[in-house]
């Protein structure tokens, strides 16, 4: 087996382009275009890049009677029973999260809607605005309150169990076969413009959601037109989330597969994280919560969750340094 042979087969079975390979080397793509035609021959030092990169000895890439890679004491640690991801299943996880990455969006955009139609009524009942009173409009709001959440949890529920079998991807640290990463890489580019247009959107309807309050406030003191002011804050929240959403699930995806981003080997595999983040927002939930019964302080109690989401984004980063 020639080095033309050698780098090709090792380049495919890491599941690397040509692009990717030579960006690695620090070299053109035709370059290895040439090596793999056996046009030309790599340089001393480029042959000692790739062996540290395709983690095998350089005797094997030299020599042409090596017909089976030899790893260096690198590569021989390595798990061999890492379970490996073919294309195929990559593509289907690709597609399972696209399809449900709308009705996951559409059942957190209910959960942020489910409470409007109860304020509505009741203050229309409080204020004389309705035919009926105020205990029948209560509950005529929280039954569509909890009809809301109900559908929306059957929502989650449904698209959890589509891509239950996919969960390893996010825990385990698995290997890709040829042509994953490569494929991965061109869909994220490909994507990048949608992902652009969906967090502006996103963006633009969260801040513009506060200008209905804002008006409705300067044009009248009348508590009903405050509560359709804010009713209308959370239409605009929750279509703005709907984008958020859709755009962060396809984009978490792909960073799965690649192992980039809140998915990289580091993080899977360092446990003091993992600990860490269950027993911290543990102990804010239970603080919370106490706090907010003991005092029943609630309209003031939320301040601990943006506090906590900084302290957790603190400690972490110290962690991941040590």
């Amino acid at each position: 087996m020639i080095l033309a042979d050698k780098i090709l087969g090792l380049r495919k079975k890491n599941g690397w382009s040509q692009e990717e390979l030579a960006e690695k080397l620090g070299v053109s793509r035709q370059a290895v275009s040439k090596w793999e035609g056996a046009q030309s021959m790599p340089d001393l030092e480029k042959i000692l890049q790739m062996s540290r990169i395709f983690g095998v000895t350089t005797d094997y890439l030299v020599k042409d009677e090596l017909g089976e890679p030899e790893y260096t004491a690198e590569d021989k640690t390595k798990d061999p029973s890492v379970r490996r991801v073919p294309l195929a299943e990559a593509q289907d996880f690709l597609a399972i999260k696209a399809q449900t990455a709308w009705p996951i969006a559409l059942a957190t955009s209910l959960c942020i809607l489910s409470p409007v139609c109860l304020m509505i009524l009741y203050t229309a009942a409080e204020l004389g605005k309705t035919g009926i009173s105020e205990n029948t409009a209560g509950a005529i709001g929280l039954c569509t309150l909890f009809v809301l959440i109900a559908a929306a949890t059957a929502i989650f529920i449904s698209c959890g169990t589509r891509t239950k079998r996919f969960e390893f991807l996010e825990t385990d640290v698995f290997e890709t076969e040829y042509g994953v990463d490569g494929m991965v890489r061109q869909k994220r580019e490909r994507y990048q413009k949608t992902c652009l247009h969906h967090n502006i959107l996103g963006t633009v309807l969260c801040i513009l959601s506060v200008v209905p309050l804002f008006v409705g406030t300067s044009i009248s003191d009348d508590d009903f037109t405050a509560v359709l002011m804010v009713s209308l804050l959370l239409l605009f929240v929750a279509v703005g989330t709907v984008f958020f959403i859709v755009s962060g699930i396809n984009e978490s995806a792909m960073e799965i597969l690649l192992q980039e981003g809140d998915y990289t080997v580091w993080r899977k595999t360092d446990r003091r994280r993992k600990t860490f983040s269950s027993v911290y927002w543990l102990t804010v939930t239970t603080v919370y919560l106490a706090y907010s019964f003991i005092t029943r302080d609630w309209g003031r109690s939320w301040i601990v969750w943006p506090i906590a989401g900084v302290l957790h984004a603190a400690i972490a980063a110290a962690l991941k340094t040590r």
